[in-house]
């Protein structure tokens, strides 16, 4: 199927660039296209996948590491898929869409997606938050105003076009709650390398597995990275004419970008389960996950160097993941609607929902919990539109997706939407 366009030129319908432009060295390019996907990849590691994982971690051991690598292996598909949409085209997801749906289709799709960067930006302040209070003692509501201070000052990098300081210091934060998460398990112990094994086998024990592993899922595939990452890919010295005339090397690039942030994100994600079921182990069973309650179990049992690397890569994560959710609320606005609002306005407008349920004492794993519902509900219509597009080849040009790649894709994308969907169900209900 044929997406509608309102030009009949292709190249001019996807925005592409038609002047000739001097081609780089293969290495120096590809080189060049690395970075967006460790943007990205801070969506995979914050407070809700944390949350999740150590749960997990807790209360079922192993059981369960097959799901986080079965959705990090969708996730590296979705994210390729987001970086050479906007590679292909020059545009983001949002804009493609708001220039070729009807407008009223357009706003409601911005509607939908501006709910999920809300429930996003929700569990990214709740997890800074803790890690704040842990860290300093601040207030709770005091520490989402400066968790959305902190995450203005890494936004300002990129908008002064600091681009490549941006990257580098969202790889640093990916790197530092893989490091945190690290070094508990080393000191917690109560490790099983033969269980970690066995949880590479599909296996799920009753409802209460099925709604941790559903919980996962929708942790894992998130709408907002899609749309941030789209937007994103374009740019680095690459035009979209280039992506046209060197298909092969912008899938090489691509791929190897998402290849090595996800892969880490994979790894701390694996590590935090691990880290839930050695904490687990050693409190025999007593702890069941609680972000509060881990920090007082490290300092009491290990001690305080544990305790403080735990705070440390809750408060990175939480940190970080808000400033790469303001970037994906500004490329939603603008794709959707072809509006921007100034940064710093829509940062406040965004804490107001947080900084509220935590003024009112709202527990705050019953926020972590109410946000992934609401996430999971944008996951189709993110999945489903990233598939329509990529293969169209009026849109995607020589970087269409092969038929396989969009059966494979397109079947992920189904399961994902579906646990998605039935997770407010289950967990509600």
């Amino acid at each position: 199927m044929t997406i509608p366009s309102r030009t009949t030129d292709p190249r001019r319908a996807a925005g592409w660039k038609t002047h000739a432009a001097r081609p780089a060295a293969g290495g120096s390019r590809a080189g060049q296209i690395i970075g967006p996907a460790f943007v990205a990849a801070i969506a995979y590691v914050d407070p809700g996948n944390v949350a999740t994982n150590l749960t997990a971690g807790a209360t079922s051991g192993y059981l369960l590491v097959w799901v986080v690598v079965a959705a990090s292996l969708v996730a590296m598909l979705v994210q390729f898929q987001a970086a050479k949409l906007g590679m292909a085209t020059g545009k983001s997801l949002p804009r493609l869409c708001r220039e070729r749906f009807p407008r009223w289709g357009g706003r409601l799709l911005w509607l939908q997606a501006e709910v999920v960067v809300l429930a996003t930006d929700l569990a990214e302040f709740v997890g800074a938050a803790i890690g704040m209070r842990l860290l300093f003692g601040v207030p709770i509501a005091l520490s989402a105003v400066l968790t959305a201070l902190v995450s203005l000052l890494l936004l300002e990098l990129r908008r002064r076009g600091r681009t490549r300081p941006f990257e580098l210091m969202s790889a640093a934060a990916l790197l530092l709650v893989g490091a945190g998460v690290g070094y508990d398990i080393l000191v917690t112990g109560h490790q099983s390398a033969s269980g970690l094994a066995a949880g590479l086998v599909p296996a799920l024990h009753g409802q209460s597995t099925l709604v941790l592993a559903m919980g996962i899922v929708g942790a894992t595939v998130m709408p907002h990275a899609v749309y941030l990452h789209s937007a994103l890919a374009p740019g680095h010295g690459t035009s979209a004419d280039i992506a046209w005339r060197q298909p092969a090397l912008i899938r090489r690039a691509l791929r190897l970008d998402c290849a090595l942030a996800l892969g880490i994100a994979t790894v701390v994600n694996i590590s935090m389960v691990a880290l839930g079921a050695g904490l687990g182990s050693a409190t025999g069973g007593a702890w069941a996950g609680d972000l509060l309650e881990a920090h007082a179990e490290l300092a009491s049992r290990i001690g305080g160097g544990a305790a403080l690397a735990f705070a440390v890569a809750l408060l990175s994560s939480g940190v970080s993941s808000a400033g790469v959710g303001t970037l994906a609320g500004d490329v939603v606005m603008h794709g959707f609607l072809g509006r921007r609002v100034p940064v710093h306005l829509r940062r406040l407008v965004t804490m107001i929902p947080a900084v509220a349920a935590l003024l009112l004492g709202v527990s705050l794993t019953g926020l972590l919990i109410v946000s992934q519902v609401i996430i999971s509900l944008g996951v189709p219509v993110a999945l489903f539109l990233l598939v329509l597009f990529c293969r169209d080849r009026s849109v995607m040009g020589p970087l269409v997706n092969a038929p396989i790649t969009t059966r494979v894709a397109g079947a992920a994308g189904a399961v994902v939407a579906l646990l998605g969907c039935a997770l407010p169900f289950t967990v509600l209900l």
